[in-house]
């Protein structure tokens, strides 16, 4: 999902485009931004003598590859060159530079490749698509002759890291994937299965003319209320959508048997259009760039008039209904990012030709009051119950069995030729000025998806069937906001009264072969330090969880501790800890000297201990891809910390050549000062574990009390005592925006705990002279809800779509992140000392101060559950 938005610094109204739409002429275009700004020059002129110096001090490696090729940009084909080594991919942008000057060079380390997929372009099986860790993708084009040799090479260097890497056919990639069965189990959503779909059959956010392709669901877009517990609210999912209208269907058959190409060259087809278009996404994301000057450039230079452009929602939907010639459906966005839906940059698109309304803002269903409440309703929508026991049909259309072929035709589900893989070979055309036609013919249509599956598409389970064979002990341990209400919490015994547990890390896997089934890692640290590691399964069939407790943190020989010493002033608490995705390593703050210590969890001890803050370290975070770290400090700033042991920073800009140098690890930004430079030095004596110091993060007046950081989405979020968060980029420690609680007491406000959600959502807690509260915001600054809470709250995180909280009062609640509507509140009558949701959100976990550890879970009778670690349910 690509959810943020990023400012401007020199925005283009696009006013020359206005004028033209309306037959006006400006014969002066002026060009907003600074020709000579010296101070730029000279940032630039730094960046490209450390860029030089770093390049001399570079031991060369052999290139393994050398290609020319084209890096795909939605609309746009870069030529370039892929240069690879053993342990860095670089691309090399060979075409003249821009308006702006901007380049598309990049570089990474091999490390980071997660997957590589084999992709088709303008129908040609001639593209690669690299996914790295942090969900970065480059979408890279070759001939057809080419793509499969740069392919294995890049496999034959056997990247660590790699999940997904072979030759496999789309439709056999997604039969071994065992993906299918995961959402008929209701193991995935609707919405990441449909997203797993699209990116097996080969659809790409960076290819306009293959992108993401998502069904309408509903059909209500006039009442008050959408009621999603009723049919009617619902689009009918097994007809292709220039059919749903029944009316539509007479002049749809007749247009297919009464066509005749006399040449024979064309056959029939249902529709001139396609479902997915690049025209059909730049309508839809016309509000936002680079979405913006993309539409002016395929309109030659202007806006397209108002009354075709997306302005209405409602009349979208009527006009599809009415029309049987227009078959768009639905993109991504449409269920997470709802900034497409406002005028954010005040372009003038004009004014309806009949009601001279201006077209600004997307206006919405009455159902929908904003643009967030749309989008979290839409969301809502996709997962009901009638979409999941539905979506299989459409899916039949789109990548399954009735996508070609005599069913396809049985469905009025034929689409213009040129659609298809196979129907035209660009290879044989040798005329330049014939293939461009046709590659634009290509484009314009639009693509139909790689076939996935060649017979019907099973149906999804009932949440009652679910519930049946989880109950005979059929399925794993489902995800638990899916079943809000059979929701119930156990008690088992983890520590003591007198040495609660302060800190709980969600299960790690530690390092195994596929085939083992081991139970995952669950670490604790008490209030006196002590160190556990415990097994913990979330599913075992005869015992429902199983969590066998760490026999040495009752054995006063035995035991680890953790031995920092920390600050006296410095209570251990559970932001203070960190695990590494492996379950290998230990970070942890509040150490007396100021630094960062990390320590071998198997033995207890400190393996390194890296200094760069100016006082103690208050609290710290690890993202979900083990890549980076942030710590947070009383000294009012937070570092950014590479925690791989082989991190190259990748950028624009960065052309040839490879670098084994120990400033690789740092980005150009932290280079520009003296001290800077010498702390770089620094780094030769830390051994591999050191987390190496990239980026320095300032802007708060107080100490730092919270920290959370979310590679995917290039954020780091700080809360501090002075009652302000902040948000920052990691890749180039920028300043983004300060939020702050609302209907707080502003002087003596303080924040406790921050997080991020998959989507971006930053949740954050308060505490003022009057009150405890949580605010969520989106990941672009807007307010989605405030609320207050009973108690000081101890541990804040998030589980799909929703908040979880707990507090010293003894509650957990559970609420959706837009709104923050409660949708269960657990009282569990003791002080609650922090709070972790496992992978999956199979369980809420949440140890006591009274010692025990409540398991928050679907409801298994307790034949089911291990008796003698249960306390009482």
């Amino acid at each position: 999902m690509r959810l943020k938005l990023e400012p401007q610094l020199y925005p283009n109204t696009h006013e020359n485009a206005s004028k033209l739409r309306d037959n006006a002429t400006n014969h002066y275009d002026a060009k907003d931004f600074l020709a000579n700004d010296e101070n730029s020059q000279l940032e630039e002129d730094l960046r490209l003598t450390i860029e030089a110096q770093s390049q001399q001090d570079v031991t060369l490696e052999k290139l393994l590859i050398s290609q020319e090729c084209e890096l795909i940009t939605l609309m746009t084909k870069v030529k370039g060159r892929i240069e690879v080594n053993q342990t860095l991919f670089t691309f090399i942008d060979l075409s003249p530079p821009a308006e702006d000057g901007s380049k598309h060079d990049f570089r990474f380390s091999i490390n980071k490749i997660r997957e590589v997929h084999l992709r088709k372009y303008n129908l040609r099986r001639s593209a690669l698509e690299i996914f790295l860790v942090d969900q970065t993708s480059y979408f890279l084009n070759f001939t057809t002759k080419t793509r499969n040799k740069i392919f294995s090479k890049i496999l034959s260097l056997q990247p660590p890291n790699i999940l997904y890497g072979s030759g496999r056919s789309p439709a056999e990639l997604l039969k071994t994937s065992g993906l299918t069965q995961k959402w008929m189990n209701r193991e995935i959503s609707n919405f990441e299965y449909l997203m797993y779909l699209n990116t097996i059959a080969g659809r790409s956010y960076n290819d306009l003319s293959q992108y993401p392709v998502f069904p309408w669901i509903l059909a209500d877009y006039t009442s008050d209320i959408l009621d999603l517990t009723d049919p009617k609210s619902f689009r009918d999912l097994s007809k292709p959508i220039g059919v749903v209208n029944p009316k539509n269907e007479a002049e749809v058959r007749s247009k297919y048997d009464s066509f005749e190409d006399p040449s024979g060259a064309i056959p029939k087809f249902h529709y001139g259009t396609h479902y997915s278009n690049s025209a059909g996404v730049l309508h839809y994301l016309l509000r936002v760039e680079p979405f913006t000057s993309l539409h002016i450039e395929l309109q030659s230079g202007r806006f397209d008039v108002a009354d075709r452009q997306f302005h209405s929602i409602p009349q979208t939907w009527k006009l599809l209904m009415d029309n049987p010639n227009d078959v768009k459906e639905l993109i991504p966005e449409f269920f997470y990012f709802p900034e497409f839906l406002k005028n954010m940059n005040k372009f003038d698109l004009g004014h309806l030709q009949i009601t001279k309304e201006k077209v600004d803002d997307v206006i919405l269903p009455p159902w929908a009051t904003t643009p967030e409440e749309f989008i979290a309703i839409h969301r809502r929508a996709l997962e009901s119950e009638y979409i999941s026991q539905n979506l299989h049909h459409w899916i039949d259309l789109i990548f399954g069995y009735k996508q070609k072929g005599p069913k396809a035709a049985e469905a009025l589900n034929v689409f213009y030729y040129c659609s298809y893989e196979g129907a035209v070979d660009l290879d044989k055309i040798t005329k330049p000025v014939e293939r461009e036609a046709v590659e634009g013919m290509i484009n314009n249509f639009g693509q139909v998806p790689s076939q996935l599956m060649r017979e019907p598409h099973p149906r999804r389970l009932t949440q009652e069937e679910t519930a049946i064979k989880l109950l005979r002990g059929e399925l794993k341990r489902p995800d638990l906001t899916q079943f809000l209400d059979k929701v119930v919490q156990y008690y088992c015994e983890i520590s003591t009264p007198k040495d609660p547990i302060v800190y709980l890390s969600p299960p790690r896997s530690p390092p195994r072969s596929f085939l083992q089934l081991s139970p995952d890692m669950l670490v604790s640290i008490s209030k006196s330090c002590i160190l556990g590691c415990h097994s913990w399964m979330s599913y075992d069939k005869e015992r429902g969880f199983l969590l066998e407790i760490d026999a040495t943190t009752t054995n006063l020989k035995n035991r680890k501790r953790i031995f920092g010493p920390l600050h006296p002033s410095h209570a251990p608490h559970s932001q203070m800890f960190a695990i590494s995705t492996d379950g290998k390593l230990l970070y942890a703050g509040g150490i007396w000297d100021n630094s960062l210590r990390v320590y071998n969890l198997h033995k207890g001890k400190s393996v390194a201990s890296v200094t760069r803050h100016l006082d103690i370290i208050t609290c710290l975070a690890l993202d979900n891809c083990g890549s980076y770290l942030v710590t947070g400090s009383r000294d009012c700033t937070c570092i950014i910390w590479s925690i791989q042991a082989t991190h190259v920073y990748g950028g624009s800009g960065i052309a040839g050549g490879s670098s084994t140098n120990v400033t690789s690890n740092i980005p150009v930004h932290a280079l520009t000062s003296q001290s800077n430079l010498q702390s770089v030095m620094q780094l030769n004596s830390q051994n591999s574990f050191s987390p190496k110091p990239l980026t320095t993060l300032y802007g708060h007046d107080d100490a730092i009390s919270s920290v959370a950081i979310y590679t995917e989405l290039d954020m780091v979020v700080s809360g501090s005592l002075d009652g302000t968060v902040n948000v920052y980029t990691i890749q180039d420690g920028q300043f983004v925006r300060t939020l702050k609680p609302i209907g707080c007491t502003e002087f003596c406000v303080q924040i406790s705990y921050v997080t991020v959600s998959y989507h971006g959502h930053i949740a954050f807690s308060a505490l003022d002279d009057a009150s405890h509260s949580v605010h969520v915001y989106s990941i672009n600054g807007t307010n989605l809800g405030s609320k207050y809470v009973s108690g000081r709250v101890t541990g804040l995180t998030t589980a799909s779509d929703y908040l979880v909280v707990a507090d010293d009062a003894g509650d957990i609640t559970m609420s959706r992140l837009h709104g923050l509507k409660p949708v269960f509140d657990i009282p569990l009558h003791v002080p609650i000392q922090t709070v972790v949701v496992t992978p999956g959100n199979t369980h809420i976990l949440a140890p006591l101060r009274d010692g025990r550890l409540a398991v928050v879970a679907v409801h298994l009778p307790l034949g089911n559950v291990k008796k003698h670690s249960v306390l009482n349910v």
